[in-house]
């Protein structure tokens, strides 16, 4: 992961871009990612962890109607999320993560390793949806975060 973070952050500083999170199943862990690269600090602005709902709706502003009629683990969620954080950062590049790391946590409809990754550059959003087979917290966690670098790889192409 350590190689994916700095080619991220070479991306973004040759681009001139920054870069905000928003993060809840993945507890910080992008946020640390990217800031254990060297010279982060010229492309990293804000990294949240939203992890309540709470925190969600006081926050990010996800409105609690969005929460209660979808979940906190919702395409609609993760979407507020990401157009929200791009509103208070005011980064170049916004980032939302909401998922079920699990072991316990999942239901039917939202199984453990269902996750939402929601990225915002400019005025294109798009909100990815992943189920990871392996019901490891920890390599679901990783995993999110290897999609999530990906993602802004792939989107500054």
């Amino acid at each position: 992961m350590k190689k994916l973070s700095k080619k991220v952050v070479e991306l973004l500083k040759k681009k001139k871009l920054k870069i905000s999170f928003a993060e809840s199943c993945t507890g910080g862990l992008l946020a640390s990612s990217i800031t254990s690269v060297s010279g982060s600090s010229k492309i990293f602005t804000l990294g949240l962890v939203t992890y309540s709902n709470q925190a969600k709706i006081k926050i990010l502003r996800v409105q609690k109607r969005i929460i209660l009629k979808y979940g906190a683990v919702s395409n609609e969620t993760c979407l507020s999320m990401v157009k929200n954080l791009s509103k208070i950062s005011m980064s170049n590049i916004s980032i939302s993560i909401t998922g079920v790391a699990g072991p316990k946590g999942g239901t039917k409809k939202k199984p453990v390793g269902l996750v939402f990754i929601g990225i915002k550059k400019g005025n294109k959003t798009l909100i990815k949806k992943y189920l990871f087979k392996n019901k490891n917290r920890n390599s679901i966690q990783k995993a999110t975060v290897k999609k999530a670098l990906n993602l802004v790889l792939s989107i500054n192409k």
